[in-house]
């Protein structure tokens, strides 16, 4: 069976401007600033075509960051070394077009974005997410992420251990 969605690197060939997931800054970005950011090495992104069309149907941002150490979950840090910091993964935006919200693609794009970050050469802890509202924080907590730190609706998702990644 074909799927009917692909995921692949944004590039500037690809027609941003009829995207809208509903929320004015997620599109807003996704029109006007992501390429900004990617020329400048400050992020990474991925959408989803829809294979019929070749449109844009979702996208995310990747990239790199590092957290205290004192503000992973006692529970995770039991064998990493006690470095002030730790590299993770920062999955900066997450958005579907309304037109195909309710087909799975957040989760689709999620599981590529921990894919992605398992398999990179530069090693890095967990995947990290600031969760924008109530939907999202539920969203990632069924994907396995906890809270984490002081900030409200800041998750992790350590990469050791989850099923297939190390391929």
């Amino acid at each position: 069976m074909t799927q009917p969605f692909r995921i692949e690197v944004l590039t500037s060939k690809r027609h941003r401007k009829g995207f809208a997931c509903g929320d004015d800054a997620l599109d807003r970005y996704f029109s006007e600033r992501v390429t900004q950011d990617i020329r400048r090495r400050i992020t990474a992104c991925y959408v989803a075509l829809e294979n019929k069309t070749d449109c844009i149907a979702a996208y995310y941002t990747l990239s790199a960051a590092d957290i205290p150490l004192s503000d992973i979950p006692k529970e995770m840090i039991k064998r990493l070394p006690r470095y002030p910091s730790i590299p993770v993964a920062r999955l900066g935006r997450l958005a579907v077009d309304l037109k195909y919200q309710g087909h799975r693609l957040g989760g689709s794009l999620l599981w590529d974005a921990l894919l992605r970050s398992s398999r990179s050469e530069i090693a890095v802890f967990g995947l990290i997410v600031d969760a924008k509202n109530d939907p999202a924080e539920a969203f990632y907590r069924h994907h396995g992420f906890v809270a984490f730190g002081s900030i409200p609706r800041q998750f992790i998702l350590p990469l050791n251990g989850l099923p297939s990644l190390h391929k």
